[in-house]
């Protein structure tokens, strides 16, 4: 098992932090006296973001760039390991749903998008990130996921194969690390959820029926705060 870790003075990069889960998450754990990075493709929605953990105290830099970008995350690590020499959490918010539809009419456009941000950017944070979580005393990697990455359904086909090949490549990378560092790595589904990409792929779901993102972003600072061996699973259900 791993330490349990203060929060207080870590440095965390939250992708996906303009909206939904990832902004609750970055406001969370500003609220715990981290200094989050902001990173989401909306210069003007991650602002938002940062007014309002400015406004509880908190503090924030914003990293606005996009995924898919060749080389964006490359660089982001290069300023990231310049400004602070380490990373202490990365939160892998970020994710792409294409249009639900059978496989055997899957759009080559969407399923290529999802598969490059959810599946091949994923690598590259990795990649760029490890050298600086290796840094840390204590680095932590959440990596959020969805159901049907590991229980495929039907119409679901192209998500649920970016998001099986976005599990596989945070557990593989959890048992790399796990001999030779203090990284940890845990694997969230954060269940149904009031976001935006739910409301797109349930239109006629009233979005009050369903946890808020503020109740998962509890859950993954709570994780984060305790004491969990890496390649930890675990799906955020609703308490109301």
């Amino acid at each position: 098992m791993s330490k349990a870790m203060s929060l207080a003075g870590r440095i965390a990069l939250v992708t996906g932090a303009s909206r939904g889960i990832g902004a609750a998450t970055a406001k969370a754990l500003a609220a715990e006296g981290v200094h989050v990075i902001l990173t989401a493709r909306s210069a003007a929605e991650l602002e938002r973001v940062e007014d309002d953990i400015h406004q509880t105290g908190g503090t924030a830099t914003l990293a606005p760039f996009d995924l898919a970008e060749p080389d964006a995350v490359a660089r982001l690590a290069a300023a990231i390991g310049e400004r602070w020499e380490k990373l202490d959490i990365l939160v892998i918010c970020a994710a792409f749903l294409p249009p639900l539809m059978p496989v055997s009419q899957i759009e080559p456009k969407g399923l290529s998008q999802a598969v490059t941000v959810n599946v091949l950017a994923t690598q590259a944070l990795i990649a760029a990130f490890d050298p600086l979580l290796r840094k840390s005393d204590a680095g932590r990697i959440i990596g959020l996921t969805s159901s049907v990455g590991s229980k495929p359904r039907a119409y679901w086909g192209a998500y649920a194969a970016s998001k099986a090949a976005f599990e596989t490549l945070l557990d593989c990378h959890a048992q790399e690390t796990e001999k030779v560092s203090e990284v940890r790595v845990a694997i969230v589904d954060p269940g149904a959820t009031r976001t935006q990409m739910r409301a797109r792929a349930y239109p006629g779901e009233d979005p009050q029926t369903v946890k808020p993102p503020e109740a998962v972003a509890q859950r993954i600072v709570a994780l984060l705060n305790g004491d969990f061996a890496t390649g930890h699973r675990e799906r955020v259900e609703d308490t109301r």
